[in-house]
């Protein structure tokens, strides 16, 4: 049974990374920690419960975080996924966030990391300021993980968000830059360049919404904003948008359940540039090894994508 922690800012991407995990049934998810990002904080801690409810897992622990980035003067919060994060589609009936638990989030993934010495997995779908402050407050933290999965940053300066930076790592560069240097576990990055080259098709799409089931439907739903936003995207403009269906957080989700999905690795020394007004938040890819670090990165570059389409499907059945 492999034992994850889920750090996440549930916009629809992170439900659907979410939702993989809750499939699994080889799967532990110890807890779940929220942050600031693609949502304000108070949508990101509503979010998660809405889609633990769908799935009929309410008995997840789900844990407040930082509600902001540890330096960062601009926040970037996105309404790219609606203005709440799920498609802005209203929930008559939605989980009281008194089902939160009271535990604050970093020391909970503390806790459960410190019970479960080199056991769990961490996967990390969000700005990283969470685990930025775990480490500050336990510089043992990233030694008793097992492994550490991330989506954000990107290795060819395309940004997202800025001209040459990921949303995740834009919205918090000091944490993404104190993880990539502090985090020395194995440790696995689903890049925005990669997400968008592993884009699967439409078709695939709209066969996977079409399942008649309560979380599929809820699905197509809170995918509707996002999807008629990338379907819009002029690719002659953007040539990093990604052709087709790309749910960016999911290829580190699955990673993480499933190694062999990445057929192809690079191990590289990163970090992250915290200068510049067009560099800062990029990921910096050091193959002159300049920067004398040990620990390097494995930076995915290839992925069974027909594997990756019967998780999809298995994950709103």
């Amino acid at each position: 049974m492999k034992k994850l922690w889920v750090d996440l800012d549930t916009g629809v991407d992170d439900a659907q990374a979410l939702m993989l995990a809750l499939a699994d049934p080889n799967v532990e998810i110890l807890g779940i920690s929220c942050v600031h990002g693609n949502t304000p904080l108070e949508n990101v801690l509503e979010n998660t419960l809405r889609v633990l409810k769908v799935c009929e897992r309410l008995n997840i622990p789900v844990h407040k975080g930082c509600g902001r980035p540890l330096l960062a003067r601009k926040q970037h919060a996105s309404d790219y996924h609606g203005k709440d994060g799920l498609g802005d589609v209203p929930d008559p009936d939605p989980p009281s966030l008194d089902l939160l638990n009271k535990k604050k989030a970093v020391q909970a993934m503390l806790k459960a990391v410190r019970n479960n010495p080199g056991e769990v997995i961490l996967v990390a779908t969000a700005p990283l300021t969470n685990l930025a402050v775990a480490v500050q407050l336990d510089p043992s933290f990233p030694k008793k993980l097992k492994s550490l999965f991330l989506m954000g940053g990107n290795v060819d300066s395309r940004g997202n968000t800025t001209i040459c930076g990921e949303f995740n790592f834009v919205a918090d560069p000091e944490a993404a830059y104190i993880v990539l240097d502090r985090y020395k576990c194995p440790t696995y990055i689903a890049s925005w360049e990669f997400s968008c080259a592993s884009s699967l098709p439409w078709s695939f799409c709209d066969k996977w919404l079409e399942q008649c089931t309560v979380k599929a439907k809820f699905m197509k739903k809170i995918t509707e904003v996002s999807r008629n936003r990338a379907q819009s995207v002029d690719y002659e403009k953007e040539s990093t948008a990604g052709k087709g269906f790309n749910s960016c957080d999911c290829y580190a989700m699955a990673a993480a359940l499933d190694e062999s999905l990445m057929l192809k690795n690079e191990e590289v020394a990163v970090s992250v540039e915290l200068e510049g007004a067009h560099t800062r938040g990029m990921m910096v890819m050091d193959y002159m090894e300049q920067l004398k670090k040990k620990n390097k990165a494995f930076i995915m570059k290839e992925f069974d994508l027909e594997k990756f389409k019967v998780m999809l499907m298995n994950s709103l059945k």
